[in-house]
């Protein structure tokens, strides 16, 4: 059947038809003219606070979506209190919820069409949790707030809560899990790496690192740095999707070695789940090649091989060296 497309002259569309066009404005919740709730990214609007027993929330805009009715938009011009907190249990611990409320008579019944900040008292319990509002109720849960029983302590506010909404194609912010029913290309970003959901899996572009260099200590029978070579380092870097150790500096062996022989032992973050095995430089003379073979077990175990004279190790060079874990 038709239906009235918006901004066109002699048209008037009813609430639920501008609610349904207004789900174009945000973020999808994958299903057909559904959107994601929230508070916009940023807007320090709708915080809620204590001040004493008296819950305080802040001026500011949500949308709510409701299945079936649509994007409900609502703005909070002026701070706003939804009464106080219920007293403390004397023994059990309760969890609060502060939460927007729509009122729609057309959908719930109430007799009223407003937006209101709602506070509804937990049930105290051994292990508590947040409750939720019963019935037909148009909402999103700003904050919860912890109460301590009696005489355990104050009263806290969490906005863990309170959802977060963009625009189509936008980029969520602490977002610590994969979006339910995400779509090909949705992004988002988990406080610490960008997301981006492939259509099959999740692909990570993690940010560039600066990541400090540690000194590795040596076993017995080696020295560092050699010659004009620097101290010997390393240091756990994310590279291609992978963990890699980079290592760099020279060691001195204060005795030529001439078979394996162990040089360290690498801290467990830079251990390898199975053997790694690289070339580093070494001594070279015309009777010396310039090259050997360094092996890092998944002990940790670092060791230098080495042979006879007149091919035996004196020095050798970790610079440029690095291997997977």
């Amino acid at each position: 059947m038709p239906t009235d497309p918006t901004w066109q002259n002699t048209l008037t569309l009813d609430g639920a038809e501008l609610r349904r066009v207004d789900s174009m404005l945000l973020m999808g919740d994958g299903t057909a003219l559904g959107a994601r709730s929230g508070i916009r990214p940023g807007d320090p609007g709708l915080t809620v606070t204590l001040a004493g027993s008296t819950i305080n929330v802040s001026a500011g805009a949500a949308a709510v979506y409701r299945s079936g009715q649509g994007v409900y938009r609502a703005a909070m011009p002026s701070g706003v209190s939804p009464g106080a907190l219920t007293a403390a249990h004397a023994t059990l611990a309760r969890i609060d919820l502060v939460y927007l409320r729509i009122w729609d008579t057309d959908i719930d019944a109430s007799g009223l069409r407003q937006a209101d900040v709602v506070y509804l008292a937990g049930t105290p319990a051994s292990t508590p949790v947040a409750p939720a509002p019963a019935g037909t109720v148009i909402y999103i849960p700003l904050a919860t707030i912890s109460v301590p029983a009696s005489g355990g302590g104050s009263p806290s506010v969490s906005s863990a809560v309170r959802p977060v909404t963009v625009a189509p194609g936008g980029i969520l912010p602490a977002q610590t899990t994969t979006p339910a029913t995400p779509y090909a290309g949705q992004a988002w970003h988990d406080g610490t790496d960008l997301k981006i959901w492939n259509g099959a899996s999740v692909d990570t572009y993690a940010k560039v690192k600066t990541v400090a260099w540690t000194n590795l200590t040596l076993a017995s029978g080696f020295t560092t740095p050699q010659g004009a070579l620097s101290v010997v380092q390393y240091r756990v870097v994310t590279a291609d999707g992978s963990n890699r150790v980079e290592l760099r500096g020279g060691i001195t062996c204060t005795s030529d070695v001439v078979t394996t022989t162990t040089f360290a032992t690498m801290p467990a973050a830079a251990r390898p789940t199975t053997n790694r095995s690289f070339t580093v430089a070494r001594n070279y003379s015309a009777s010396t090649c310039g090259s050997t073979r360094v092996e890092i077990a998944p002990s940790g175990v670092a060791q230098i091989y080495g042979s006879a004279s007149p091919n035996q190790t004196s020095w050798f060079s970790l610079d440029g060296c690095s291997y997977v874990l």
